[in-house]
């Protein structure tokens, strides 16, 4: 960027003006002031001299800013500054607002206790700034004597009551003066009452720039496109924000993504509809007015697509499509994450996308699948730049660093107290040979042996109770995500189990042995109760083959335990029981040869199903209580 005090004032300005007068229709009704300015070509006004600006300054009791200063020498005042100021003041027009406006008294009040001193300075902006707005559509201008870089130069603030904003601030007067200059384009772009765009040098220069940042785009080179596109889009140019705000919403920039004209477009709607409306659902709180608002001129059969899309991604049912090969893809990834191995699902759709194709001209890439509950977990600011930067739609580019993987492959990230969901207590179940689908037939009552669609943990947490209207304190039936915790070894995970009871807890290691082995873990070594406790038992062919439980401070074991799981080895005094996790956790990841998905454990969307009971019956002389619900079927 040109750097204020070097900015050449004349050839901008005169191009502003010729663009301006080249614009207005032959036909139109005008003022004297503006027909003068058509026919002079000129929006400006006569330079101010050296001697006149010192008078000013001499008469506001402050040097001007460096930009404002060389502006004035080039033109005393400007006309039509964007599309809200008439007039911007030249040397006699500027003066202290002084709260003239009244405008510092609404915006104290604004302020709460907590406002710090950048707000409090913002609020008294109207008491303090030199207004430059003469005659505007409720629209101020404001220069900050206070806001002063080290430049010397002074920061702009605008603000109008109608554009429901707080001010804008803009660095110095240049950057001011070309945001205007882009409000004139941006609305000359869309104008009124069916008359045509204004076309002219700058707008197709932008408009190649956009074409060629759609190019590049493709070809994985998405910062130079973006940068391209956030320029085009300043100054209206179609197409420009709709292609960038696909880079947006894949880099995780979801607010204000609208994809402008390319959502209600009949060739896009497919993919583009489902991050719109999913982005919707997130926020709407079932209002669905923006959304209306976001659908304006779209056709009906657009407007039932987005709606019915919408019912889907609420209950969970959207499920992403897409033609030829990465299509496949997508289902393979699909069928990947619906058992948590996250990494592999990522993995499977960046080798497709090369080979992916854009619906239209204007299509950047695979947008549709954020909007499904499987694969939308996958999204990661890190993923969306690899996937960015694959070229692809037929281009050729470099290959992109391959983001990361979410998953660390062990046990041993439970231990780690800034794990999202912060698992201080947790069971799981683990079967060898077995697919995930089949654990329920081997924990589950006949009952309840089928799985839950996928669901987040928290949905699992807070997902109604099924009709059922008796709950027993000597029931403790577990609500476990299923998935895959390996290549041999799939899972069941509890990630917020009822209290440990170590009297009466029964292992289902054993019933789900049966002609394989299982593992069962149940740890709460960082209980907030105080009350560490681990357990590890082991079964194979439907026998428990060796088992420990610690709890409070003391160690109980059955069978012959591995040396590498020997209790000893990990637990000392009852105070370093906690420390005893990880490596009690790394010591089984090596032993078995497993892991559990963290990502989709915590992030991600698994099958869930209910098992039987952990505990034992009460028995002769056990106290325990029932709590039953009655409700009618409306309530």
């Amino acid at each position: 960027m040109t750097h204020p005090t070097a900015f050449n004032w004349h050839p901008f300005l005169l191009r502003w003006s010729e663009e301006w007068a080249d614009s207005l229709p032959d036909d139109a009704t005008r003022s004297e002031e503006d027909e003068a300015a058509r026919r002079a070509r000129w929006l400006g006004f006569p330079p101010a001299s050296e001697e006149r600006i010192a008078a000013m300054e001499e008469r506001l009791g402050r040097r001007m800013p460096p930009s404002y200063r060389e502006f004035l020498k080039v033109s005393d005042g400007w006309q039509h500054a964007g599309g809200f100021v008439r007039l911007l003041a030249g040397i006699t027009g500027a003066r202290w607002h002084n709260n003239g406006s009244g405008l510092a008294d609404m915006f104290e009040e604004y302020l709460d206790d907590d406002a710090g001193p950048a707000e409090r300075r913002a609020a008294d902006i109207w008491r303090r700034g030199l207004q430059l707005d003469v005659v505007s559509d409720i629209t101020h201008v404001l220069l900050d004597p206070e806001d002063v870089d080290e430049d010397g130069e002074w920061a702009v603030y605008t603000w109008a009551s109608w554009r429901a904003a707080p001010p804008e601030r803009y660095a110095n007067f240049v950057e001011f003066m070309r945001a205007m200059h882009q409000e004139f384009h941006s609305l000359r772009a869309r104008p009124a009452g069916g008359e045509p765009a204004f076309v002219d040098d700058t707008t197709r220069e932008l408009d190649a720039l956009v074409e060629q940042a759609r190019l590049e785009a493709l070809r994985g080179d998405w910062e130079r496109a973006e940068q391209a596109l956030d320029e085009a889009r300043r100054y209206g140019r179609p197409r420009a924000a709709g292609l960038g705000d696909q880079i947006r919403r894949l880099l995780g920039q979801t607010y204000m993504v609208s994809f402008e004209d390319l959502a209600t477009d009949p060739r896009y709607a497919p993919e583009l509809l489902p991050a719109l409306v999913a982005e919707h659902a997130a926020h709407s709180y079932r209002d669905d007015s923006t959304l209306q608002f976001d659908l304006r001129g779209a056709g009906d059969d657009v407007v039932s697509l987005a709606f019915a899309t919408l019912e889907q991604v609420r209950n969970g049912t959207y499920r992403y499509t897409a033609a030829g090969p990465f299509g496949e893809a997508v289902e393979r990834a699909r069928e990947l994450a619906r058992w948590g191995d996250t990494d592999a699902a990522w993995r499977t759709l960046m080798d497709a996308l090369p080979v992916w194709q854009p619906l239209g001209p204007d299509h950047l890439a695979p947008l549709g699948w954020v909007a499904d509950p499987l694969l939308g977990s996958l999204l990661t600011p890190e993923r969306g730049h690899e996937l960015l930067s694959t070229p692809r739609g037929g281009q050729a580019g470099e290959a992109p660093v391959r983001a990361a993987d979410l998953d660390p492959g062990n046990l041993a990230w439970l231990a780690d107290p800034d794990t999202h969901g912060d698992h201080t207590s947790y069971r799981f179940v683990l079967v060898e040979a077995v697919e995930p689908e089949d654990l329920p037939g081997r924990l589950a009552g006949a009952n309840e042996a089928t799985l839950v669609a996928p669901m987040t943990a928290h949905e699992a947490r807070h997902r109604p109770l099924d009709g059922q209207r008796e709950f027993s304190s000597y029931d403790d039936r577990a609500l476990m995500a299923v998935g895959r915790a390996g290549s041999r070894w799939s899972f069941a995970f509890d990630g917020a189990p009822a209290p440990f009871d170590a009297q009466r807890f029964v292992s289902p290691a054993a019933d789900a042995s049966a002609g394989t082995r299982a593992v069962v873990v149940w740890s709460g070594l960082r209980t907030r109760d105080g009350q560490a406790f681990f357990h590890l038992s082991v079964a194979q062919d439907g026998t428990e083959q060796y088992a420990f439980t610690y709890a409070n401070g003391e160690t109980r074991r059955t069978g012959l335990i591995p040396r590498a799981l020997d209790p000893d080895r990990f637990f000392g005094s009852r105070q370093e029981a906690a420390e005893a996790e990880r490596p009690l956790l790394e010591a089984l990841t090596d032993v078995f040869d497993v892991h559990l998905p963290r990502h989709a454990i915590t992030d991600g969307r698994l099958h869930t199903f209910t098992t039987r009971s952990w505990t034992r019956p009460p028995e002769n002389g056990e106290t325990y209580a029932v709590i039953s619900m009655n409700w009618d079927a409306e309530h």
